[in-house]
């Protein structure tokens, strides 16, 4: 089977180099020429980024960063997993030559991952934008083989690396929901006009800051005027203005509110629940994956539930001796991802640096044992997320809906080749049934044999974690303003 293919491929590969495509000898090398190094899509991306709109410039961002992922993956793995040699260039016409001829191995082909990479994630943020690019991909694939310096099977290689790739930068962050679920189960919440009666903590160190949010309380007033805003300075404690803002909103017979991202919330819904206040989530930090899973995408959304006083009840998580997640719980990869990425987010950026922080987590983190509901495990990570995920990977992407009693467990298991295993198998369709994947649905979980200076993660939160804890659920344990 593998000669038949390699028998294949090379005779593709002269087909290409017999045939005349007119127009081909002028532009193809140097269209090839000009994705070296990515230059071509770093130019794509900045005119774009200048141009275009926030989700214009979002679908950038998201494109280069899945073609680093891309090329990190092809030079530390591909091109050393797979040691072939390029073609023979006697077939191919002098003028269609490069004048530089590569020196690396020829599988796979780095050009094409990066292609693929760049328009596939474009393409996850911005359909539209994605499509327009996929000719402009398709044509620097193409080139690789028209200058003879790759075998088509090392450009569909390449093209599925970089498809694999953008899915991954998906899976580590997500973009928001164009449908969020079903609003299930609605329940009464005080409608509260101009946000008469809520009490919001508006935390500073939440997002990215800029001269336009030097006032976040601002965005707040803009859409409920009459909310009372409890400003959160760094250096000040959170856990306690989100227990006086609670008494507060008690006292009024309103609710507790918070602006900031997944972190805040976290330690906002805790209060709302033991003080049984309905809770109102405003989007202000960096990824906001709870208020998206509730089909708030900006404060105005907000804003309108809580005018109306529309609202839905939720499962929270609870881990070990009063831990909580809204989100995610994960042991091994991830928390080192995020003790990374947290290091260099005040240097370049949180997007950026979330993305190197996976590059490097994939090259450098160590399996983690433990037991795992009385089985041991050598997993890479182990995931747990608060109800029921969409996708398949280790990496899911969103939730069918928040109020479902159920704990979603992924685990990667450690083994020969695990992760390439596993990327290859996310690329040919068959993740489901990867043998270094494993995942269920619980309503409960026991993980132990935990050993000292190991991490945890819970809703982008880190903490050491203890020798042994138990994960549950506190079915529809709280009650928060979502628009209808």
């Amino acid at each position: 089977m593998r000669d038949t293919l390699i028998t294949w491929d090379r005779f593709l590969f002269e087909q290409v180099a017999a045939r005349h495509w007119p127009g081909g000898d002028r532009v193809l090398p140097r269209l090839s020429r000009s994705a070296d190094h990515g230059l071509l899509w770093c130019a794509v991306a900045g005119g774009a980024a200048l141009a275009g709109g926030p989700g214009v410039r979002r679908a950038a961002v998201r494109g280069l960063a899945s073609l680093a992922v891309a090329s990190a993956t092809v030079n530390t793995l591909g091109k050393r997993a797979v040691r072939r040699g390029r073609p023979i260039l006697d077939a191919v016409p002098v003028i269609r030559r490069l004048a530089r001829q590569p020196v690396t191995t020829s599988f796979p082909s780095g050009h094409s991952a990066s292609a693929a990479a760049f328009a596939a994630g474009v393409a996850l943020e911005e359909p539209a934008l994605g499509l327009a690019l996929a000719p402009l991909a398709l044509s620097v694939c193409f080139s690789r083989v028209y200058t003879g310096v790759h075998y088509p099977g090392d450009v569909l290689a390449g093209a599925a690396l970089g498809a694999g790739a953008a899915l991954l930068v998906r899976g580590l962050a997500p973009a928001p929901g164009r449908h969020a679920p079903p609003a299930r189960p609605r329940v009464d919440a005080p409608a509260l006009p101009d946000g008469r009666g809520l009490v919001v903590v508006v935390s500073a160190t939440s997002g990215r800051r800029t001269a336009a949010r030097e006032d976040p309380g601002a965005e707040v007033r803009a859409e409920l005027p009459l909310a009372e805003i409890v400003p959160c300075a760094a250096g000040d404690s959170l856990p306690d203005a989100l227990e006086k803002a609670a008494r507060r909103a008690a006292g009024l017979g309103g609710a507790l509110g918070v602006f900031g991202g997944d972190g805040t919330a976290n330690a906002a819904a805790g209060v709302a629940s033991r003080h049984r206040l309905p809770l109102a989530v405003l989007p202000g930090g960096t990824y906001n994956h709870f208020a998206h899973d509730l089909g708030i995408a900006t404060v105005a959304d907000a804003a309108r539930a809580v005018r109306a006083g529309h609202a839905v009840t939720v499962d929270l998580g609870r881990f070990g001796d009063g831990g909580l997640f809204v989100n995610t719980f994960s042991i091994g990869s991830y928390p080192e991802l995020v003790r990374v990425r947290e290091r260099w987010a005040p240097r370049v950026g949180a997007f950026p640096a979330g993305v190197a922080a996976a590059v490097h987590v994939l090259r450098t983190a160590e399996p983690v044992r433990l037991r795992v509901d009385g089985r041991r495990r050598r997993v890479w990570t182990l995931f747990v997320g608060n109800c029921s995920y969409r996708g398949l990977g280790p990496a899911p992407v969103g939730r069918h809906g928040l109020a479902d009693d159920l704990l979603d467990v992924r685990m990667v298991l450690s083994g020969r080749l695990a992760r390439t295993r596993l990327l290859a198998a996310a690329l040919t369709g068959v993740l489901k049934h990867s043998p270094v994947l494993r995942s269920s649905r619980v309503h409960r979980l026991r993980v132990d044999g935990v050993l000292p200076g190991t991490h945890l993660a819970f809703d982008g939160e880190i903490a050491p974690a203890p020798p042994s804890l138990t994960l549950t659920k506190e079915r529809q344990a709280l009650v928060v303003y979502r628009p209808r």
